[in-house]
């Protein structure tokens, strides 16, 4: 498609947590152009993200990241009808590089500026690839940092309606991932060595919310896992495991017994039922057409399988807009273009902004 033909051109920046990307996105639908710069290398052997390296990292990257997303596009800068950022929620000195480049920007080039909530860019990833999903939807957004339903009654319109009280799921797939000696990110680990194990050999009890029964916690799930491995002693294992470098799928099935597989399983399964549970349950108190589902944990090939069977039409981003990218980013920006919603150059970066 050439850019002659497109109306609107906006530039997306994403930098809310590890990984400091730019999009070019035309229409809200037609991604030009999308790069990503993973920080995934310098946070591994630390075990999670360092809010400050990431920032560090961030103002390394940022200035290479956009001018690469304009040239691959092959658009100028006033080709560009807006410039989009993420103003939260996520890691505040994260957000702010993104922030005041962003505006920098806007300045300079005298293009508008857009502020766009990280989670509907989440959702967006999805409604990008799929143009004909029936509203009302129900969107779960899963990833390391958020587990939240919320009704999307159209697009640009939502409401909370459950959260996680305590750990997100992909944050417990890491913490159980690095419990088991595994390495970071561990939720891609785990959800490849499941389909080796007995999805039913763990009795995992679900958690029973008081208050508002669509809220997640998974604290309690990890914390059976730590009892199951002091009960099974596993220390050996997962010392050696430890020892690894960068093992291939097989190295790591050799250094990880049957019943460690079988453990590692059915946590997945319980992830994958709490997650699908409370989903179902949302979607049918709201009279629901179809599912959303995105963020990080879209990515796994478990829950992908295992969506059916909550007998609605489910929709996930591809595995390229599943992680955190730019190009959700402009393409939430768009419905905010054609209304105008401008942010002023007074925009703040905000580690807890909600949706909705």
């Amino acid at each position: 498609m050439k850019v002659g033909y497109l109306q609107t051109l906006i530039l997306g920046i994403e930098s809310s947590c590890d990984e400091t990307a730019a999009a070019v996105v035309a229409d809200g639908r037609h991604v030009l152009s999308s790069v990503v710069a993973s920080q995934l290398d310098i946070h591994a052997q630390y075990g999670g993200v360092v809010p400050e390296l990431a920032s560090r990292e961030h103002m390394r990257a940022i200035v290479a990241v956009v001018r690469q997303s304009l040239e691959n596009a092959v658009i100028a800068w006033g080709d560009l009808n807006a410039i989009a950022v993420t103003a939260g929620p996520g890691l505040l000195g994260s957000l702010l590089v993104g922030v005041t480049y962003a505006k920098a920007l806007s300045f300079a080039r005298k293009i508008p500026l857009i502020a766009v909530n990280h989670v509907e860019g989440h959702i967006h990833s999805v409604l990008l690839e799929n143009h004909n999903i029936q509203f009302p939807a129900l969107a779960l957004v899963v990833s390391g940092g958020h587990t939240h339903l919320f009704e999307v009654k159209s697009m640009g319109h939502y409401r909370l309606l459950g959260k996680t009280r305590d750990d997100a799921a992909g944050e417990a797939y890491d913490k159980v991932a690095k419990l088991l000696g595994f390495g970071y990110p561990g939720g891609p680990i785990l959800d490849k060595l499941a389909p080796f194990g007995n999805p039913r050999a763990v009795k995992f009890t679900s958690a029973k919310m008081k208050g508002n029964e669509l809220d997640f916690s998974f604290s309690g799930l990890k914390t059976a896992v730590l009892r199951w491995t002091e009960h099974n002693d596993i220390k050996a294992e997962t010392t050696y495991r430890r020892t690894l470098q960068n093992p291939t799928l097989d190295e790591l099935r050799a250094a990880t017994s049957q019943t460690t597989l079988d453990l590692v399983a059915s946590f997945q399964q319980s992830v994958i039922d709490e997650l699908l549970r409370h989903a179902t349950m949302a979607a049918d108190q709201v009279g629901a057409e179809s599912i959303i589902v995105a963020g990080g944990v879209a990515c796994n090939a478990g829950l992908r399988a295992q969506a059916k069977r909550t007998g609605f039409a489910c929709y996930f981003p591809t595995v390229r807009l599943s992680t955190d990218n730019a190009a959700m980013i402009a393409a939430a920006a768009y419905p905010k273009f054609l209304q105008k919603d401008f942010a002023g150059y007074d925009l703040k970066p905000s580690a807890g902004l909600m949706l909705a």
